[in-house]
This record gives structure tokens, C-alpha cells and sequence, in this order.
């Protein structure tokens, strides 16, 4: 793994203090992954899922690997009220956050109908109001302290309105607004707010075939969970305001934005 204890230990340091971050989605993928870099540069973390026997089993793991203190709070962060729920038990609690990892998210390939209609409505709940709740309910505290980091998981299909991925597209592409204007408001009182927006990248979030992913990740088109995660955590670390990392960013899109619409809507009647 690649340390990031030398930020941790910088802000230990500085605040007189243990550091805690509160990642969601982090049962699994990349959520976890965020969790164990930030474990093993000595972070003490809330992590939060709605998957709750692999939860505890992550949380159980981690304390034993890296000895940090580890707060395991089964969720479903895609009930409308899911944030200030968080938000009052961390309260009550009085667990600090320095760190706020936006992560949870959901995916779905398939044309808008009554059968997804209420999938749809999940997904805004988890990619549009829980991120933007959390990042001011948690973002007003960092401010009175005058620090902290935000982190939102955009995509680069947020630059991709394409057929089947509707909601799931323009939920990113809000979230990717969302965190770039946030980024302007807080910068003053010390607040760090990065949206990562990464390529395609090897998780069981895209439900692909294993073989597909293993041959994507092979010739370049699809980037790892691990090398996605340290990137992000560097420009988190150092307040970047976007994290784009990859050649399939730089290109892949203007390349599709300029298919014609002909042949949009025949891939789409084939695949569909």
C-alpha cells in the first residue's frame, strides 16, 4: 500500500488531535479501499454501508490490521433522510469528522420505464441529496473549524448523457457542479472539497463480465480500484478541486460526443 501517514501525521500534529473520516460505501470496491489507506496511515474511521454482516466483517479486519479505531454504522444512505441521521449519531456520539469520503453509490443500465421508477428515485437519493446533505451538514463543523476535506465521486459519464444510463449520468454530472461551486464557498474557512471522476475502474458496481474486466484492466480501458483511490487521496490530501485521472477521460468523451445520432440510437436498439 501506499502511505498517507504523513498527512495523517501533519494533522495530528496541527490539531492536537486523532483524525476521523467517515467514508460511506464501504463494505466493498472502492469505499473500502479508502478505508484501508486511510487506516494504514493511522485515521481513525466511521464507515457506513448498507451492507451490514460485510460491514463488521471490514470493520473487524481493519481494527486487527491496523489497530485504528473503527465505527461500523449500518445505513441505507438512500433514504431521503439518511444524512441528518448520520449527522445527529455523530452528534451524539461526538465523533469529529475531519474527512468526509462521499462514496456510496449504485448503478443501472436500462431505459427509464415503471419497472425502474423506483430505482431511479433511489439513485437521486444517493447520488444527489445524501452527498449534498452530508457535505453541508458536515461541511458547516469543518468550517467553525476551520478545516477539513469533502470528497464527491462524479464519473466521467458525466460527460456521457448516452441512452441507459439517464439518471445515472446526470446525477453524476450534478454531483461534479455540486462539488466544484462547493469548492469555491469553503476554500476560505480551510475547507477542502474534491470531486474525483474517475474512468471505468474494476468494481462489482458495474456488475461486468469478470473476464471483460480482467481484459479492460488489461489493455488500459478499465483503471484498478487501488490506483483510482491513491490519486483521489493525493488530491484530497493537497485540495484539488477535480481528479481526473486516466487517457480514457481526455478522450473517450469528445470522441462519443461526436458520434452521430444515427448510430447512437442503432447501439442503443442493439443493446437494449
Amino acid at each position: 500500500m501506499t502511505s498517507f501517514k504523513k498527512y495523517i501525521d501533519r494533522l495530528k500534529s496541527q490539531y492536537a488531535r486523532e483524525i476521523t473520516a467517515l467514508i460511506t460505501g464501504a463494505s466493498s470496491g472502492m469505499g473500502l479501499l479508502y478505508a484501508k489507506y486511510l487506516a494504514e496511515a493511522d485515521c481513525n474511521l466511521l464507515i457506513v454501508s448498507n451492507q451490514e454482516k460485510e460491514l463488521n466483517e471490514v470493520a473487524d479486519d481493519i481494527r486487527k490490521e491496523f489497530g485504528v479505531n473503527v465505527i461500523a454504522r449500518y445505513q441505507d444512505l438512500s433514504q431521503e433522510d439518511a444524512a441528518q441521521h448520520l449527522f445527529d449519531y455523530c452528534k451524539k456520539e461526538n465523533v469529529i469528522i475531519d474527512i468526509l469520503i462521499n462514496n456510496a453509490g449504485m448503478f443501472f443500465f436500462h431505459e427509464l420505464d415503471d419497472e425502474y421508477h423506483k430505482k431511479m428515485e433511489l439513485m437521486l437519493n444517493l447520488h444527489v441529496m445524501t452527498p449534498s446533505k452530508m457535505s453541508r451538514l458536515f461541511g458547516d463543523e469543518m468550517k467553525k473549524r476551520g478545516f477539513g476535506h469533502i470528497v464527491l465521486v462524479s464519473s466521467m459519464a458525466a460527460r456521457l448523457p448516452f441512452p441507459g444510463i439517464t439518471t445515472y449520468s446526470a446525477t453524476k454530472t450534478y454531483l461534479k457542479s455540486f462539488g466544484k461551486s462547493l469548492y469555491y464557498e469553503m476554500c476560505d474557512y480551510g475547507v477542502g472539497v474534491t470531486t474525483v471522476c474517475p474512468g471505468a475502474i474494476a468494481t462489482p458496481l458495474y456488475k461486468l463480465n469478470p473476464k471483460l474486466l480482467k481484459l479492460g484492466v488489461k489493455i488500459g480501458l478499465i483503471g484498478t480500484p487501488q490506483w483510482l483511490v491513491r490519486k483521489a487521496l493525493k488530491g484530497m490530501f493537497r485540495k484539488k478541486m477535480i481528479v481526473a485521472p486516466g487517457f480514457m477521460n481526455v478522450y473517450l468523451p469528445p470522441l462519443l460526443a461526436i458520434l452521430p445520432k444515427r448510430l447512437v440510437n442503432f447501439i442503443w436498439r442493439k443493446v437494449k
